[in-house]
């Protein structure tokens, strides 16, 4: 799923922090793009990240599979042992196996007006063992009645129904034994479209002349097809559907398969049943349907499937950006897989209310209009970009997570990771121009190894019990480090030994369900190359390492000797039994640095190498391509090398991007001076690529919240004009002829920096913009809203806030609408502060958009950050049941409370959440606080250097 997002993951010129990117649902995008406007957190959406794409595979019996011999546990600094202290697991039993479905005939007749749905289920059931009871999972859903007929005999009426709402179960109960066979088990149902954008739930739309209506719509993954009608709601339990709808006449109605009926309906003129095609064995958390008003694009892909993108009516137009993607995507993974699509039709629709960013439900995507929809004159740079890659991810599960569906959810993963990995080489496919991969390292790979860093992640692989465990790891670990270390493996595999390991576990294990080892397993027949014992280290231990290098000259041959320990965002490791991890190792020199002299695998905690003829005055740098999943730490005179190789471009983008991140999140760390990492900074002054200058913003805006609780947070602001205004003075303010998708994207960076630094130039420019912009004699381009919404917003006072609301309210677009609502948090002045927050939760900001707009607010300065945090406790019941401890939830508690510098704010946190229990978000609470206690530590640490750097760089030279 697409968490990811609900947030374009890279950092656009949105100066805010936009959310998990994910797929879940693909989360929204997850934090790094937050970092990026001067907090730290960013597919989220997005990046989480989270479709809710969740393909798993999972076993129990696979950790007993697992090839190679036990790791180390992972332990803290002090030696403590990292698995974070989660509160006890809740007992949790799957569904008993005595009973399971062949096929579901299911019929659901939702009522729009009062928001019931009324159902009828017929399963062709097998009874496998003899029982007088079927135990399925039900969750606010009243069953009428419910019987079982076996083949050719009476029917058999269910004389007891008991729900354990805990577990979301029901137990049917006969008064005879049911008979080891086939039969069919009968139950009519009554449920409610919810309001939670989970199950069967309703979402409000407006209608082109301006009524509210609402549609009924679908999100399942991970667990609530059981909200929509009695089911075994595993992803393991596959059966075949028979759906039909009951609806309106005037409605669109969508499911999984094609349409092959549609008659009136005997008892009401005014309603039609709709009947789709038999689906393929499928888990039911990807089946789905939408009742509403749409209008659609269409086409056929190349090799002859019918693609429609639904969008809301009047709206079609909007819909040609991800058809044309979805056109070109598909056949380029049937040739990559080489399996064809398995369906006769795959349909993306645009849905108003939606927690995820998309959802990969087999042949009927769902997704957030702003994840799918494209206008031509209103729609920046970042959102095409950000609709190509998650209709990327999407479409790649069709086959991966659909076709092989994980085993269970603790290989979630295996579903995400890969989604998020592959959708980057199908937009690197249909957009070259895009170079966006450089921008995964950004995007993914730097914000995976930031979270991985602390003591509270988790492994990759996390054993997954109760359903209530699953939304947690919808998170950058699942998403992001799981992409990362699949990027790794391509790398080290190659891309045709790697696509013949694909094909052959998809056609294995197709219409089943895998667990890791399997694609392992099938990576390894193809290769003929390690890759369980090499990639167990990768997923079954939390955590990477950090690779100490230095070099010695002996004659015409440099010597390498490499040390790699666990790196710890809270300093040097210094626990007794270090993790190892099995890592690829490629070197490249001055010579070639677009390609390796060298390939490794270093699968001892030290390894000496001798590169053969280099020179003394050659550089040598790590991690070609910023592909293996480790931080470099340099000494210092191999450092010092490779700063001309930065100044004169000769280093490649994804190289100079890694260097300056690894020394960025060392100084973070306490292992270097982040004096050291300014001064490195310095020398970026000729860089031309927007994803280097995205990173190297993202990690400007960490440093800027944390120097906010100082005294001299404007020195930062001056190092910032220093640093951007060379690059803004080339950009200029309007596209010169031959530019493209990554100049416009990084003018909107750059601008939107000097901006809220208040360089001076760009206020002025951009409050004329704004002006004429508001005036209507001549609106901005949507490449350039963002920077000069912030920037006037941060510089503005009451009367703009007024005109940017009205903006708002005027915006036909619901990416506009998101562009304003992850700004309005750069006002400054305290009440109209209160303002924004205020509005947050009013009917104005679609449900799912209010956390954008608070974490906007706490991102953007000192004073925000405190009332965002207040208004989050003082409304927390609010918040909390709309989000019904969904991943959503997570992203709020992040973005309120991630840019704390002061070790009671952590105390504070914590006692909150003790109080206040949010299941689901255990793990991002603890995230949370040892971020802030690691954020006091380093303000301790290094803010009196900092400052007197920045003083001494703008003090005049000494006289002679």
């Amino acid at each position: 799923a697409a968490v990811r997002g609900a947030v374009p993951r890279t950092q656009t010129s949105n100066p805010l922090p936009s959310l998990l990117s994910l797929s879940l649902p693909r989360p929204p995008s997850p934090d790094r793009t937050h970092s990026c406007v001067g907090n730290a957190p960013g597919r989220p959406v997005p990046s989480f990240p989270p479709c809710v794409c969740v393909s798993l595979a999972g076993r129990a019996e696979s950790a007993a599979r697992s090839v190679g011999p036990p790791l180390p546990q992972a332990s803290s600094r002090s030696g403590r042992p990292l698995s974070p202290a989660m509160p006890e697991k809740r007992p949790f039993e799957r569904l008993p196996a005595e009973v399971s479905p062949l096929n579901y005939g299911l019929c659901l007749k939702p009522d729009l007006v009062d928001f019931t749905f009324e159902g009828k289920l017929e399963a062709a059931v097998q009874v496998r063992q003899a029982t007088n009871q079927i135990v399925m999972n039900c969750a606010d859903i009243d069953i009428i009645t419910a019987s079982y007929a076996p083949e050719g005999d009476e029917e058999i009426h269910a004389t007891g129904f008991n729900y354990q709402n805990e577990d979301e179960k029901v137990t049917l109960s006969f008064p005879s034994t049911l008979q080891k066979g086939t039969g069919t088990l009968k139950i009519d149902f009554v449920g409610e479209l919810n309001d939670k954008m989970k199950g069967f739930y309703r979402s409000k739309y407006t209608t082109p002349s301006g009524d509210t209506r609402y549609a009924a719509v679908t999100q399942f993954e991970a667990t609530d097809a059981r909200r929509a009608f009695p089911c075994w709601d595993e992803p393991a339990i596959k059966a075949t559907f028979d759906i039909s709808l009951v609806v309106p006449k005037d409605r669109v109605a969508l499911s999984n398969m094609n349409v092959t009926d549609r008659k009136p309906y005997p008892d009401d003129e005014n309603l039609v049943e709709v009947k789709f095609a038999r689906t393929p064995v499928m888990s039911t958390y990807l089946v789905a349907f939408v009742v509403g008003e749409y209008d659609f694009v269409e086409t056929r892909s190349s090799d002859g499937v019918l693609v429609r993108v639904y969008t809301p009516v009047g709206k079609a137009e909007q819909g040609k950006f991800a058809l044309e993607v979805a056109a070109k995507t598909l056949p380029f993974y049937k040739d990559y897989f080489n399996v064809p699509y398995p369906l006769p039709k795959i349909d993306l629709i645009a849905i108003a209310d939606f927690a995820a960013g998309a959802m990969e439900n087999w042949g009927l995507v769902t997704y957030r209009e702003t994840a799918l929809l494209i206008d031509p004159k209103n729609s920046c740079s970042s959102s095409r970009q950000w609709v190509a890659l998650v209709v990327g991810h999407e479409l790649a599960h069709q086959w991966f997570g659909n076709l092989v569906t994980m085993e269970w959810w603790t290989h979630l993963w295996l579903n995400e990771g890969f989604a998020s990995w592959i959708e980057y080489l199908c937009v690197d496919h249909c957009f070259p121009e895009y170079d966006i991969w450089t921008q995964f390292v950004s995007a993914d790979y730097t914000r995976a190894q930031e979270l991985d860093a602390l003591d509270n992640s988790h492994p990759i692989e996390v054993s997954v019990g109760h359903p209530s465990e699953v939304d947690e790891i919808f998170d950058a670990i699942s998403y992001s480090k799981g992409a990362s270390v699949i990027r790794m493996l391509h790398d080290y595999i190659g891309d045709e030994d790697f696509r013949k390991g694909m094909h052959l576990y998809l056609t294995r294990f197709q219409q089943r369900n895998a667990a890791t080892e399997d694609l392992w397993e099938s990576l390894e027949k193809a290769s003929g190359k390690p890759i369980a014992a090499v990639m167990s280290t990768w997923t079954k231990q939390m955590g990477f390492p950090l690779i100490y290098v230095e070099a010695e000259q002996q004659e015409e041959d440099k010597v390498l000797k490499l040390v790699q320990k666990k790196f710890c965002a809270s300093g040097p490791y210094s626990g007794e039994d270090c993790p190892l991890w099995m890592v690829p190792i490629s070197i490249c020199t001055s010579e070639d640095p677009s390609c390796a002299k060298m390939q490794v695998l270093m699968d001892k905690q030290e390894l000496t190498l001798v590169l053969k003829d280099v020179k003394p005055g050659q550089w040598v740098k790590l991690n070609l391509g910023t592909v293996g999943f480790y931080r470099t730490q340099y000494s210092p005179d191999m450092l010092e090398s490779l700063i001309p190789a930065i100044q004169d471009l000769s280093l490649p983008p994804v190289d100079r991007l890694g260097l300056q991140n690894d020394l960025f999140s060392l100084a973070r760390a306490g292992i270097i001076s982040t004096v050291d990492v300014l001064k490195v900074m310095e020398a970026f002054v000729n860089e031309p690529n927007y994803t280097v200058w995205s990173d190297l913003s993202c990690n400007l805006g960490i440093l800027s919240t944390l120097l906010s609780h100082t005294d001299f947070y404007e020195e930062i602001q001056v190092f910032v004009k220093d640093v951007f205004s060379p690059i803004g003075e080339r950009l200029g303010w309007d596209p010169k002829p031959g530019e493209g998708h990554l100049d416009a994207l990084l003018r909107g960076l750059v601008l939107g920096k000097l901006g809220k630094a208040g360089h001076k130039a760009t206020l002025e420019e951009a409050r004329r913009r704004f002006k004429d912009h508001v005036e209507g004699k001549h609106i901005l381009s949507a490449d350039l809203r963002s920077p000069v919404y912030v920037t006037v917003l941060k510089h503005g006072d009451g009367a703009t806030l007024d005109t940017m609301l009205k903006l708002h309210k005027q915006a036909d677009m619901q990416e506009e609408k998101n562009r304003i609502e992850r700004v309005l948090g750069a006002i400054s002045q305290p009440e109209l502060i209160q303002k924004v927050l205020t509005f947050a939760l009013s009917e104005e900001v679609r449900p799912q958009d209010t956390v954008s707009v608070i974490g906007g607010v706490a991102g953007s300065s000192k004073q925000g950050r405190r009332a965002a945090w207040k208004f989050v406790k003082d409304n927390w019941e609010e918040l909390y049941n709309r989000y019904q401890g969904g991943f959503l939830i997570s992203r709020l508690i992040k973005l309120s409370v991630d840019g704390f510098a002061i070790d009671k704010m952590a105390a504070e946190v914590k006692a909150f959440f003790e109080t206040h229990p949010a299941p689901s978000a255990e793990r991002t609470v603890q995230q949370c606080c040892e971020n802030i206690l690691l954020n006091a530590a380093w303000l301790t640490r290094d803010a009196e250097s900092i400052h007197q750097y920045l003083l001494q760089r703008k003090a005049p030279p000494a006289m002679v």
